[in-house]
């Protein structure tokens, strides 16, 4: 079977420059993009029921930016006062740059790590008489919380957003030879819009053990495992298996 069209269940890359734009041109391939899954802040009377007082924290650890919006959105609702002594720790540059959008961004005490939790964790060490706050998602990393514990860290999990299947009843009748995930939670959101779901001779790439085995879980087959040695990326293994598939025809 010859692959033609591919789905990636992501949002579109915003720059020109992306692999999937340079995958499609070298191959000669259609493809799409749509988010599987989407983001929904918890209302705030379910997040009073989780009884924190954000307040009685001194420090904040942010993991993206969907944290920090949900964080002072919480606050705002509450009708908080963040006082300015808080101490705000980023997972990344770009996320403390963020803040801005908030707070007054010279007049704070921020910390920033290089784009890892493992690393920005070398930061949360130096700063063990803290008590955070770790604002997250229900579907949230566990080496968050376990490389927390493992450190002896005071903090609280705040379960302040969650991720939810998107509505993908419009592409009912569109159909791909490829589909492409890079989390379990992109799986589900399949399996709930299209219970009948038949895979047939669909292709399914997946990028990671996790999302591999919720592909499993559902009764369907990884056609397109990444990474692996042979291929890194998504995109470079996309390739391999399209060249593939070219030669067999």
């Amino acid at each position: 079977m010859k692959i033609k069209t591919i789905l990636v269940s992501q949002p579109e890359p915003k720059s020109d420059k992306s692999p999937y734009t340079e995958l499609a041109d070298k191959k000669g391939l259609k493809i799409d993009f749509r988010p599987f899954i989407q983001v929904e802040g918890v209302p705030v009377k379910d997040f009073r029921q989780e009884r924190i007082d954000i307040l009685a924290h001194t420090g904040v650890i942010f993991t993206s930016r969907t944290a920090v919006d949900n964080y002072f959105r919480i606050s705002e609702e509450l009708r908080l006062t963040i006082p300015d002594t808080m101490k705000y720790f980023c997972i990344s540059e770009a996320t403390a740059y963020y803040l801005q959008k908030y707070i007054v961004y010279r007049k704070r005490k921020i910390h920033y790590g290089n784009g890892t939790f493992a690393d920005l964790m070398e930061v949360i060490k130096k700063h063990k008489e803290e008590s955070f706050l770790v604002p997250l998602s229900d579907t949230h990393k566990e080496e968050i919380p376990k490389k927390l514990e493992q450190a002896k860290i005071k903090y609280t999990k705040a379960i302040m957003y969650r991720t939810v299947s998107a509505d993908l009843s419009d592409l009912s009748d569109v159909n791909y030879d490829m589909l492409v995930f890079y989390s379990p939670s992109g799986i589900k959101s399949l399996m709930e819009n299209f219970p009948e779901f038949k895979q047939n001779n669909t292709k399914i790439a997946t990028f990671g053990p996790k999302t591999a085995k919720a592909v499993k879980d559902a009764g369907l087959v990884v056609d397109v495992p990444a990474p692996t040695k042979a291929a890194p990326s998504m995109t470079m293994a996309i390739e391999q298996f399209v060249t593939e598939c070219a030669k067999k025809k």
